[in-house]
């Protein structure tokens, strides 16, 4: 009879003796598993690669642990563990001197991890159109940008571009304009639209510490409003840009990416390894040798 696998992160020892002797359980797309060179990434990535369901009633377990979280994202799979240590870790799938393969990695062995390493993804494609809202007086214009403009009274937002099934929006707010919309609560409606569509923000042209030293509210305020809305819609994001130029910038790339993952969303990038700078060597003051008189 075999053994009733529940929704937990199971190592096993590899049956079939080869390389790879561990057997890698993650709860998800119905339980998957995968062969191990090693049952945890402790000091490097781990290799891996796909394997058949085994037989589990002979399965020799050498940890089975709660999961609080096994989420698909792109070309990875984030596992969160129930547990107070080595609970956090990441399946990629990447390719290295061409071979496709899954590399098991934590945390801390990405931040020591050999420069050269990258997570493969696609050309993103150039935005064909941006609607603008009819509204929207004094609006970004997006000069020198691959797309093209059009005025379009937008149901929600300042900005939008056209996905497959819906739109990604954008909400434009100069500082000032920001803060009156929290004080008289137009920003709560707004927000509430917004939430509605798969990819939104709201782009506000200044930084938070101007927010914080608005002198027309009380002290933090503002802060707290911004605060409770960003915890009612967390899929909304609010964005401080600095200037207007910066939220400009900000937004084009907010569509691009948002429209690449409407058509690929295989190839959404997750976080990948930056090298560290070789440590330059210290310069050392040259003295001038004492004359002698």
């Amino acid at each position: 009879m075999e053994a009733v696998l529940v929704d937990d992160f199971i190592v096993a020892r590899n049956p079939d003796a080869s390389r790879l002797p561990y057997l890698v359980r993650l709860p998800i797309d119905g339980g998957l598993w995968l062969k191990a060179k090693e049952p945890w990434p402790r000091t490097a990535r781990v290799y891996c690669q796909p394997a058949e369901t085994p037989r589990t009633e002979n399965l020799d377990v050498v940890e089975r642990v709660a999961v609080r979280s096994c989420t698909r994202r792109g070309v990875a799979i984030d596992l969160i563990l129930a547990r107070a240590h080595n609970r956090r870790s990441q399946f990629v799938t990447t390719t290295v001197r061409g071979q496709s393969m899954i590399l098991w990695q934590t945390p801390k062995v990405a931040t020591t991890a050999r420069p050269g390493l990258r997570i493969p993804f696609g050309t993103v494609s150039p935005l064909e159109t941006i609607y603008v809202d009819t509204r929207e007086r004094y609006g970004y214009t997006f000069r020198n940008r691959d797309a093209r403009l059009e005025r379009r009274a937008l149901q929600a937002g300042d900005y939008a571009v056209a996905l497959r099934d819906s739109f990604a929006v954008v909400e434009r707010k100069t500082l000032d304009g920001f803060a009156n919309s929290l004080t008289d609560a137009t920003l709560n409606y707004a927000m509430a639209e917004l939430a509605l569509f798969p990819a939104a923000a709201v782009v506000v042209e200044g930084t938070y510490s101007a927010l914080l030293r608005n002198s027309h509210a009380p002290s933090g305020y503002l802060a707290d409003l911004t605060a409770r809305l960003q915890i009612r819609y967390p899929n909304v994001p609010i964005v401080f840009a600095e200037t207007r130029k910066l939220g400009e910038e900000w937004t084009f790339r907010f569509f691009k990416a948002a429209v690449e993952h409407d058509a690929k969303p295989e190839l959404d990038l997750p976080p990948t390894v930056v090298p560290r700078p070789e440590p330059q060597p210290k310069r050392t003051r040259r003295t001038r040798a004492p004359e002698l008189g």
